[in-house]
């Protein structure tokens, strides 16, 4: 009776070589590491996916940190902080009338449904 795993090792030489015992182990530890440890490959990319999406955010708030410094600087001056009343809470002078045109492009679309 032969050994139908010689005949086969006989016929593809390569299959010698991953009979080899080390290289089986070799083979279940690296497959350990991509896939099952708590250390996984796998949970690398995800992890490191996170670290840059951070770092982005990050990048972001410091420059909207830095315009709105600048901004804090502007009103520092009281023209500066007069123009920013008379533009964002329509202020007024008393002796001033202030008129609000709103054109249709800069109404939003609830509104300009409304409005035909």
């Amino acid at each position: 009776m032969k050994n139908p795993l010689k005949n086969i090792t006989n016929r593809y030489p390569f299959l010698r070589f991953l009979g080899n015992r080390y290289v089986l182990v070799l083979a279940l530890f690296i497959a350990w590491m991509v896939f099952l440890d708590n250390y996984s490959f796998l949970d690398h990319r995800i992890l490191n996916k996170e670290i840059k999406e951070l770092e982005d955010n990050k990048k972001y708030y410091q420059d909207e940190i830095k315009l709105d410094e600048e901004k804090i600087k502007l009103l520092k001056n009281p023209d500066q902080i007069e123009k920013y009343a008379r533009e964002k809470y329509y202020m007024k002078r008393d002796s001033e009338d202030i008129y609000i045109i709103e054109f249709e492009e800069d109404l939003p679309e609830d509104e300009q449904s409304k409005s035909l």
